[in-house]
């Protein structure tokens, strides 16, 4: 029921009062986005969030103000922020399946729908479950973006969700010579399957990716994907390690099955060196076991990996078994450095896009920004997009992005790879017998 004009004046005389109360701001809120005074709705969501920033309730009204205004990008980055919290109610998820449906990603629509009904019984969105054929599913097939494994009591095995990334080598700042690599190795034999078929070659095989942390080595793997039109089977290490002896393994060969079933696909590890670490630090043989499953998916003996693209990252490679650098595993090894001046600048620029920016010289910030990963540069723009926000709140007027605001904020931003290459460079001069680290020994120039 939409609120009088009186009750949100009250609410409004009360906040004059008592400012910090956020029960009383949360209310007022509803009240505005109830009836449709959705800027006024967005502006006391963000007041109420900058007294109380871990609020769910006020995160959900305003990733529901977004939803309403048209803002989908940003009622997802919101939305999916509240669905991370346990205590979450119901009503984020299936705001989050409507979103997804928007954006044709009817799988994690599905998933995110089911989460909800578990999270709530009673709640249903008829319109959105018709639409998503949920009644046509049945329930063991798919529930909370699981497979459910055929055997016998045993629980069912937790499996990331499929993506579809948007997202190509053109998102890609700078990287041309990854990029080129990749396009070698996973792109080519995709699109031209008759040509590597006459070498011997097909369509698969195993990338690992290595480098300082927020170099994009993600990103990479994400625009991989999209790249090529595959699906895109993102895996952590939640993903897999289970406290019950055995139940890892099984995790581990149902995501590739899931990879086999969906391909191509690219199937990405992230931080895969606490899934392939070394065997001799492992006191036990679980982990051992781990390891020696996750060889034997790769290697493909029982099943095939054609069509299947695996991709994976890590900052610490050397703390993977040596067993995984055989050719015919991780065979392509690639080193992923901080960007340099061009590509800091493409970094810098796609950071900018869409934003009010006048004649800004990325370039001459590049220059400046030496040593900075992409996601250094990004903390650059986002630094100077909040200073350009205060000083807009403050004088009622926007203001574009200058040259100066972006080397104002750079000079606040320390490089976070510094502390990589510190440890990297010891590896290099003492652990470099098999010539592993020779691009980090080229790119430090020892």
């Amino acid at each position: 029921m939409a609120a009088a004009p009186d009750e949100i004046q009250r609410l409004r005389d009360s906040l004059r009062t008592h400012p910090d109360d956020v029960d009383v701001r949360t209310l007022l809120a509803e009240r505005l986005l109830g009836t449709g005074r959705l800027e006024d709705a967005e502006s006391e969501f963000k007041e109420g969030l900058r007294r109380a920033p871990d609020d769910v309730w006020l995160k959900l009204g305003l990733a529901r103000t977004f939803h309403r205004m048209g803002k989908t990008s940003a009622a997802l980055v919101v939305v999916e922020d509240v669905t991370r919290d346990a205590n979450a109610p119901a009503s984020a998820n299936l705001l989050l399946s409507r979103i997804l449906v928007q954006m044709g990603e009817i799988e994690r629509a599905v998933a995110e729908f089911r989460r909800a009904q578990k999270r709530d019984p009673a709640a249903d969105d008829p319109e959105l479950r018709a639409r998503l054929g949920i009644d046509a599913l049945p329930d063991d097939e798919v529930f909370e973006g699981r497979v459910r494994e055929p055997s016998g009591d045993e629980e069912e095995s937790a499996a990331p969700l499929l993506e579809r990334p948007k997202i190509t080598f053109a998102d890609v700042g700078g990287m041309e010579s990854l990029k080129e690599e990749i396009q070698l190795k996973i792109v080519h034999p995709l699109r031209h399957p008759e040509v590597f078929a006459a070498y011997g070659k097909s369509a698969g095989g195993a990338i690992l990716l290595y480098g300082p942390p927020g170099c994009g080595k993600t990103f990479l793997a994400r625009a991989t994907a999209g790249e090529v039109g595959a699906t895109f089977l993102p895996v952590g290490v939640n993903d897999v390690l289970d406290m019950w002896i055995g139940n890892s393994e099984r995790n581990l060969h149902a995501i590739f099955e899931q990879a086999r079933d969906h391909q191509p696909c690219v199937l990405f590890f992230d931080e895969v060196d606490a899934l392939a670490a070394s065997r001799s630090d492992f006191r036990t043989s679980a982990g051992r076991q781990v390891i020696n499953q996750f060889l034997a998916e790769l290697d493909g003996v029982q099943y095939s990996n054609e069509g299947v693209l695996i991709l994976s990252a890590t900052n610490a490679p050397w703390h993977i078994d040596a067993a995984f650098r055989r050719p015919g595993r991780f065979d392509r090894m690639i080193f992923v450095p901080p960007p340099d001046t061009p590509a800091r600048a493409a970094v810098l620029r796609l950071a900018c896009r869409g934003k009010p920016q006048a004649d800004i010289e990325f370039d001459q910030i590049a220059v400046k920004a030496d040593g900075f990963s992409g996601a250094d540069l990004v903390a650059v723009v986002d630094r100077a997009v909040d200073e350009k926000l205060r000083e807009t709140i403050k004088t009622g007027r926007p203001q574009p992005l200058t040259t100066k605001d972006l080397l104002t904020s750079a000079k606040q931003v320390r490089p976070t790879t510094k502390d990589w290459f510190a440890t990297a460079r010891n590896y290099v001069l003492y652990a470099n017998d098999s010539g592993f680290y020779d691009a980090v020994r080229t790119y430090l120039k020892l």
